[in-house]
């Protein structure tokens, strides 16, 4: 197998930097420095750590994601992400008087020895009221989120099971009151299974959806999503406590006052993906974008006519057109791009002048999980590979010259079509591997 001029599996960094263990040109001109990936993002933003941990880390700080979906802290991963905003004022405190609008339950923050998602002790302890009622905790006061006809919407918080029939599932759902989700859609989820087990509502919504993933220490991050009818304010995260999986929105019963269920991390933000956490107090919080970049010198490390391109993905997301690692000139005329496709699949898009795609060939659906992916390209000799299978090739493609290197996203001045998810490694080669090589690369 031949050496690679590039090598990224992200370990090393400092504000603005992801260094590059390895990058020299074709000619064999080790880089050093002007091999590391340029990052930048204007804000805090969160992380799981190698404890397990959610944290905030600085602007400027690539984030090395420990999460993986079985809930314990793996390998290290660069999470990638676009701008997003979380709508849910307190998106800690979840005790009325807070933006929280509670209904026939009682919430007390801050003890039980419950550590929460972040390692501390701040979880809400909710349980409902012993009276015959729909027993609820929702997010600020009725005129604080402005919701606008035909766009998605996507809530999510943490939760984990408490004591007591109450404190094993809940429910998620948007307001119907005055029009805005009239398909009164919802989601229940059983905590102690970490399933979700209805996805349903009054009307179709092409939308709608639900997931739920396990954040360890009994902590599931549940989601759910759908589409908006009106432009109006509205509540926010529903979190509505139920005794079973049935099929009833908001359903009303006698509570257990012993019963408990934990929550924590309340979000509301636009879209059909749930992105990493962003806390709130009195007002909403924006995140901006991760970019990351390389330009400069490393043209040399990228081959010009020929070539292989190689990266491995944590993929839970699959955001349509959602770029995984490009080369480019710059522009989106002149690229070579592995990206996510529609139905969980692996795209490759090579383009040249800005016309129609020299090659454009997808995988099949896939399962989340870690993938690894490879192209491998001449002229006129395109092979896509997807763990260890070789999903396509293309016989009458031409090369564009490239000079840059983007990870997550395509471009320089657009926040469009980010990956939202987490790379594990990537790698180039001056060369066009072998087929066998492909295989083996990717197995």
């Amino acid at each position: 197998m031949p050496t690679p001029s590039l090598i990224l599996v992200p370990a090393r960094f400092k504000t603005g930097k992801l260094y590059t263990p390895y990058a020299t040109t074709s000619g064999g001109v080790v880089l050093g420095a002007s091999g590391d990936f340029n990052v930048t993002r204007a804000t805090t933003a969160t992380r799981v750590n190698a404890s397990g941990f959610i944290e905030v880390v600085a602007s400027g700080i690539p984030r090395l994601d420990y999460y993986t979906s079985g809930g314990t802290a793996g390998c290290p991963a660069l999470l990638v992400e676009p701008a997003a905003t979380n709508l849910a004022w307190h998106s800690h405190l979840w005790v009325s008087g807070t933006n929280w609008l509670n209904s026939a339950i009682t919430v007390v923050t801050g003890t039980g020895g419950t550590t929460d998602p972040f390692g501390t002790n701040l979880a809400n302890a909710i349980s409902p009221t012993s009276g015959s009622s729909s027993h609820i905790a929702q997010s600020n006061s009725p005129t604080t989120i402005s919701y606008t006809s035909g766009t998605i919407y996507t809530q999510s918080a943490f939760f984990k099971q408490g004591t007591g029939v109450a404190g094993r599932y809940v429910q998620m759902t948007f307001p119907g009151t005055g029009g805005a989700f009239t398909q009164l859609g919802y989601a229940n989820f059983d905590l102690q299974l970490g399933t979700v087990t209805v996805v349903t509502g009054t009307t179709a919504d092409t939308n709608r959806a639900a997931s739920i993933e396990n954040y360890g220490n009994g902590w599931y991050r549940c989601r759910f999503t759908a589409t908006c009818n009106a432009t109006i304010t509205g509540l926010g995260v529903a979190a509505i406590l139920i005794t079973a999986s049935g099929s009833t929105r908001a359903p009303s019963f006698a509570g257990t006052t012993t019963d408990i269920l934990y929550g924590f991390g309340a979000q509301v933000e636009t879209g059909s993906i749930s992105t990493s956490y962003i806390p709130t107090t009195s007002a909403s919080a924006t995140r901006n974008a991760d970019v990351v970049t390389l330009s400069g010198a490393v043209s040399g490390c990228i081959g010009q006519t020929e070539g292989t391109i190689y990266a491995e993905v944590d993929a839970v997301n699959w955001t349509n057109l959602g770029r995984i690692f490009v080369v480019s000139d710059g522009t989106t005329s002149n690229a070579i791009s592995i990206l996510f496709n529609t139905s969980s699949r692996f795209r490759l898009i090579i383009d040249t002048g800005g016309g129609s795609a020299q090659a454009d060939i997808s995988s099949s659906s896939l399962n989340n999980g870690v993938h690894k992916i490879a192209v491998a390209y001449a002229n006129n000799d395109i092979a896509f590979f997807v763990d260890g299978v070789l999903v396509g090739t293309d016989t009458s493609a031409t090369i564009p010259a490239c000079s840059q290197i983007f990870l997550g996203k395509i471009g320089t001045s657009s926040s469009t079509n980010f990956m939202n998810d987490r790379i594990r490694a990537v790698a180039l080669y001056t060369s066009r591997l072998t087929n066998d090589q492909l295989q083996a690369l990717t197995t």
